[in-house]
């Protein structure tokens, strides 16, 4: 809730429902997952976030605001998982079949870290992480730098020489790197609100397909978030 460039941007309201609802709805439709936790901070601010994940029954926990890390590392722990499938809860256009294609491709064995987005870029918006817990927490003890700590995979994948990294290449997704649909400030709002006024009410099971027809179809909409710069981890 105490996002700088969008406060309280999860909640905001896109045909009457919260941001995270549509996300969770639209993780829930993924074949592969055998829960959700959603991991918020001990804020104060953030029980709001606890509130709609008990009335979703889904799981939630609450951890330190700055250790990102530690918070989903226990918010897996938690909920006994052996895998977590990393979304960032400002995506709420997540497609769930790319989620079934990371875990689909994690679940072979042969891979620490499965990511879409890990070689080429991707629409903001639509990036799925898939590794063992365990993997997390060995990186709790090998790193206290805050960048790693803060963007909870970064360790993993800046050490290919100690953890085995495999991209899943998603060919549409990547010609349509361009396109901007994660949530970070009022005009990406705009955006992905006006994606689902569009698209949920004909079809709540909306594919990424679907998503870029319509996008592609209105060019001034995409012009609203293109001026946006993307925070770097480093």
């Amino acid at each position: 809730m105490n996002s700088s460039r969008l406060p309280g941007k999860v909640m905001l309201p896109i045909l009457g429902q919260p941001a995270l609802q549509l996300l969770v709805e639209r993780l829930q439709r993924a074949k592969c997952l055998d829960g959700i936790v959603i991991a918020t901070t001990n804020h104060p601010a953030d029980a709001v976030i606890e509130r709609l994940a008990a009335k979703l029954g889904v799981a939630c926990f609450r951890g330190s605001e700055e250790d990102v890390l530690e918070r989903v590392l226990l918010a897996a722990q938690s909920a006994q998982a052996d895998v977590i499938v990393e979304i960032t809860g400002d995506c709420p256009l997540l497609d769930p079949a790319m989620v079934d294609a990371v875990v689909e491709s994690h679940r072979s064995g042969q891979y620490d870290y499965v990511s879409n987005g890990l070689r080429r870029p991707l629409p903001l918006g639509f990036i799925v992480q898939a590794f063992a817990t365990s993997v997390l927490a060995e990186v709790a003890q090998l790193t206290q730098d805050p960048a790693d700590h803060e963007h909870v995979s970064l360790y993993i994948y800046e050490h290919p020489e100690r953890y085995r990294l495999h991209a899943v290449i998603m060919e549409e997704a990547e010609k349509n790197a361009d396109i901007r649909l994660t949530l970070d400030t009022a005009d990406d709002y705009a955006v992905i609100s006006a994606v689902f006024e569009a698209l949920y009410p004909k079809n709540p099971a909306f594919s990424f397909s679907d998503i870029v027809e319509f996008c592609r179809l209105q060019p001034e909409l995409l012009e609203l978030n293109r001026h946006i710069v993307q925070k770097r981890a480093r």
